[in-house]
């Protein structure tokens, strides 16, 4: 049975961050089960996959409308296609790329973000050495054309790949350009206004607390025991 386009009653408020979140993730685990020719699951199913119960799955569902029927779970394209549509990933959404260091020329060639819609269409830099230069077809501009960009391109992401000492500055002149979203790579925070959304990727801070985990999983001495021993 297909999901009518308006039965759901979705809150009127914004989801939580885990929530959306973990919408990510249930798209990927649907996504999956598709490509194994499955055609239904239902929430305990979905939950168990990624290590979450049934009953968080359905809350986590609710914020956004009633999907599925008791008894027979959740058609898997219907539910895709409501969370792409749900997440904005159901259109292409043209990217810039400011910094291309060596980060930047790593995420410049990684192809999942086109397979998730993610068009990286314009390239930035202020080094000299680079300006001229192509990358996938792409032409490095100076980020004093980033406005005309916005405009003529209809850019509203962007992917911050700077020194964390140029972050703030660069950050100031994309939101002032009309950029909407952005995806800071610089080890530091960064101030927006309310209308801009950001997200911070820093892979350091995935590592310790991955080390976190496994340290904890291994049993080894924490540190106040180190420091109680060595006193």
């Amino acid at each position: 049975m297909r999901e009518p386009h308006r039965d759901a009653s979705p809150s009127s408020k914004p989801a939580p961050k885990a929530v959306v979140g973990r919408l990510s993730l249930y798209l990927r685990q649907l996504e999956t089960f598709a490509r194994q020719g499955r055609e239904t699951v239902s929430s305990s199913q979905l939950g168990q996959a990624l290590g979450l119960n049934d009953a968080q799955v359905r809350k986590d569902l609710a914020y956004f409308g009633q999907f599925g029927q008791p008894g027979l779970g959740y058609p898997i394209e219907d539910l895709t296609v409501a969370i792409r549509r749900i997440l904005g990933v159901d259109r292409d959404w043209p990217t810039a790329l400011i910094g291309l260091g060596n980060l930047g020329q790593a995420l410049l060639g990684y192809k999942g973000f086109r397979l998730r819609r993610f068009r990286i269409v314009a390239l930035f830099d202020n080094d000299p050495r680079k300006l001229g230069k192509s990358f996938d077809g792409l032409t490095i501009r100076h980020t004093d054309e980033l406005p005309e960009a916005v405009s003529s391109q209809g850019l509203r992401l962007a992917m911050l790949c700077v020194p964390a000492e140029a972050a703030q500055r660069v950050a100031d002149h994309v939101v002032s350009s009309g950029i909407r979203g952005i995806l800071n790579f610089a080890p530091t925070s960064l101030f927006v206004p309310p209308d801009v959304s950001i997200v911070a990727v820093d892979l350091s801070v995935q590592l310790e607390q991955l080390a976190y985990s496994v340290h904890n999983l291994l049993g080894d001495s924490s540190p106040a025991d180190d420091i109680s021993a060595a006193g």
